[in-house]
């Protein structure tokens, strides 16, 4: 008999924990699904990354073609032909790099996909970095953070914390049960191995209980406190919480602004460079200006492009950390259930799992909570 809430309190600890549970699954999607999108922007960037390498490979080739046919026609030194071979082969040694961490972020892709690591370059087929929009309507910050499954998360430990603090308090009353008891007699043991047991006796009672905490009062206070001072630390936890939420989200949505302005100029400092460089070789093949100039552009060039490319992937990674710091705004629990259908076929083979939940229907999860009453 519930007077003092005990067991409603008790309802709605095991309530909290089992929101708090499917909010940490949730954070462990979102978590999974930004991964996803990040290490499939890498593999992005790297492939753009390799085709500047290429491109610019050609481009030095011609450079030392014509510089090796000036050396042979003596319109210039060795020290011309050596240079624009130095160049080339520095840029063909960035390749096998490049194609490495390309082959580390299609790894990374298998995995987080739950796939051996595998050749998946037919799937990924050729696509440019995914750009993303020049405004992005993110909305209010303060609001959208409660949707984050780890402020969630933290929102419903403290709502459970503070219903066990409920129950404790609720130990400082009588607690009232109705309790009873019904039995046979007999004469002899003999008689319970035949089953006779009903010719010989019947005896049954029943009443009301009463228990009075008298002699563990300070046991129940010092739980009190206890329990107390774990739901001062869940609510600790909730606010630190929702600060390093605000504090990521503050970070992600500067590094997408700066991400986008570093971008559109070195856009330009790509542009300037290859018409730089496009001079440079038609001065030196009219033999107007040294070597030297053509060399420095060309380099100039290549760090250009390479840094163009990177800044073209970080503006979308620097847009997925915005949308995981904001939660993703995905409820990802299923239907069913967090586990797939096909596990827990496999479980409930190997031990008595009971019904599945598409034989039964799923437990609903989410919404909010709100922190019960002391």
């Amino acid at each position: 008999m519930d007077f003092w809430g005990k067991y409603r309190r008790g309802v709605e600890a095991a309530d909290a924990d089992l929101r708090a549970a499917a909010a940490d699954y949730e954070a462990a999607m979102v978590a999974v699904t930004a991964e996803v999108a990040r290490s499939y922007v890498l593999y992005r960037s790297l492939q753009q990354q390799l085709a500047i390498a290429d491109n610019n490979v050609a481009i030095q080739r011609e450079s030392l073609r014509i510089a090796t046919a000036r050396f042979n026609y003596g319109a210039t030194s060795e020290r011309d032909m050596r240079q624009a071979l130095s160049l080339l082969r520095d840029t063909e040694a960035s390749i096998p790099s490049l194609a490495h961490s390309l082959r580390e972020a299609r790894n990374a892709l298998c995995v987080l996909l739950g796939k051996p690591p595998q050749d998946i370059t037919a799937m990924l087929g050729t696509a440019p970095i995914p750009m993303a929009p020049p405004g992005v309507a993110l909305g209010i910050p303060a609001d959208l953070l409660r949707r984050r499954p780890d402020v969630r998360k933290a929102e419903y430990a403290a709502a459970g914390q503070c219903a066990r603090l409920g129950v404790a308090k609720a130990d400082f009353y009588p607690a009232i049960s109705l309790g009873g008891f019904v039995g046979f007699t007999a004469s002899n043991v003999g008689a319970f191995s035949t089953g006779d047991t009903f010719s010989h006796g019947f005896t049954a009672y029943g009443g009301p209980g009463l228990t009075l905490p008298l002699f563990n009062y300070g046991r129940i206070v010092n739980n009190v406190r206890a329990q107390d001072a774990r739901f001062q630390q869940a609510l600790t936890a909730y606010r630190e919480t929702v600060l390093s939420a605000l504090r990521e989200t503050e970070n992600g949505i500067d590094r997408y602004l700066n991400a986008q302005g570093r971008a559109a100029l070195l856009a330009e400092s790509a542009a300037d460079a290859a018409r730089s460089l496009e001079l440079a070789m038609v001065q030196y093949q009219e033999g107007s200006t040294d070597f030297t100039t053509v060399l420095t552009a060309a380099r100039d060039l290549s760090t250009r492009q390479d840094a163009l490319a990177q800044a073209g992937g970080e503006i979308s990674q620097s847009l997925v950390a915005v949308f995981k710091a904001l939660g993703g705004g995905w409820r990802t629990l299923p239907e069913g259930g967090p586990i797939p259908l096909e596990t827990l076929r496999e479980m409930r083979a190997r031990t008595d799992w009971g019904a599945l939940p598409e034989e039964h229907g799923a437990v609903p999860a989410g919404g909010d909570v709100r922190l019960p009453d002391l």
